[in-house]
């Protein structure tokens, strides 16, 4: 089989392809109007975020047996029509989970202690103890939602605190040892930390609003190393300034485009008040982006497409 690569992963994948028997192809460069027009001779694509695969593309790509999306999710690809054609398509959830859950309470613990603040204080020649008296997380209680690989990597993490852990999810029966699972009015209720991990869907896309802020009992820490679409940024700033969010972790955010070009060229007044506050930690997508991860989700490809298609 032909396989193109679209964007530079791992260099495993096209070792062990080649081992498959595959010949690869790497063009890194090319538009995707000069992709289509040999996308033909493709009997495989691997692709992290370069561009999107919708209908126009696929049905170009006559040849074509599977799609391996180096990443977590599929929102950059037409699914529905991809399945219409019978293609395979493989994510990998699975190799950086393990980051995800680390960058999280890494972001959690980071905004109970005031680590960033405290930081450009002293940098600044500031010692101010008091103003910095940060928050324990044990005897709180952690809702995450969205509970399949990212979620639960993160209640893993979680173990080693006094901490109750709940779980909201639209699949039943998800909870383990490490989360309860429940129902979205204890979830409102019982929360201290909300930590979103679900895939971009239009039933996730702008969850996190004024309204949903609002049926939470408690004031609360929020956490998205998910997808930056899931939170309504102009919502998220007036529950920041209010208090009833008391900080925000965000590794993700609503202006991202799919190429994450131009990032800085938007001006919305909510993202100018994100970038000053000094309760929001921000990340620039890398949650899931570790040196071990890149050869997890490389590898995880290679096993899905080698189960399906050796």
């Amino acid at each position: 089989m032909k396989v193109l690569h679209l964007d530079t992963n791992h260099p495993l994948l096209i070792e062990q392809f080649a081992d498959l028997g595959f010949e690869n192809h790497e063009d890194y460069t090319s538009t995707k109007e000069e992709v289509e027009k040999k996308i033909h001779e493709y009997d495989g694509i691997i692709i992290r975020s370069r561009f999107t695969i919708d209908q126009q593309f696929l049905e170009k790509a006559t040849n074509l047996k599977f799609i391996g999306r180096v990443g977590a999710g599929l929102e950059n690809i037409d699914t529905d029509y991809a399945k219409y054609k019978n293609i395979f398509m493989a994510s990998a959830p699975e190799g950086n989970r393990n980051a995800v859950g680390e960058h999280a309470l890494g972001m959690l613990l980071s905004l109970m202690n005031h680590m960033g603040k405290a930081d450009r204080q002293v940098r600044k020649g500031k010692w101010k103890r008091e103003q910095n008296r940060g928050v324990e997380l044990d005897g709180k209680t952690v809702g995450i939602i969205g509970y399949g690989n990212m979620g639960k990597a993160f209640a893993k993490k979680l173990r080693g605190f006094d901490v109750e852990v709940i779980c909201y999810d639209i699949v039943g029966g998800v909870g383990d040892e490490n989360a309860r699972q429940v129902g979205i009015m204890e979830f409102q209720q019982r929360s201290d930390v909300i930590s979103l991990h679900v895939p971009q869907t239009e039933q996730t896309i702008g969850m996190i609003n004024t309204e949903f802020i609002e049926k939470i009992h408690k004031p609360f820490w929020l956490l998205n190393t998910a997808r930056g679409k899931c939170i309504v940024t102009k919502d998220l700033v007036q529950a920041l300034k209010s208090g009833k969010v008391l900080g925000a972790g965000l590794d993700v955010l609503e202006y991202e485009q799919k190429s994450f070009e131009n990032m800085f060229a938007q001006k919305p007044k909510a993202f100018k008040y994100l970038r000053k506050a000094k309760n929001v930690l921000l990340t620039p997508h890398i949650a899931g982006w570790t040196v071990e991860s890149k050869e997890k989700l490389a590898q995880t490809i290679v096993d899905k497409v080698k189960e399906r298609f050796s």
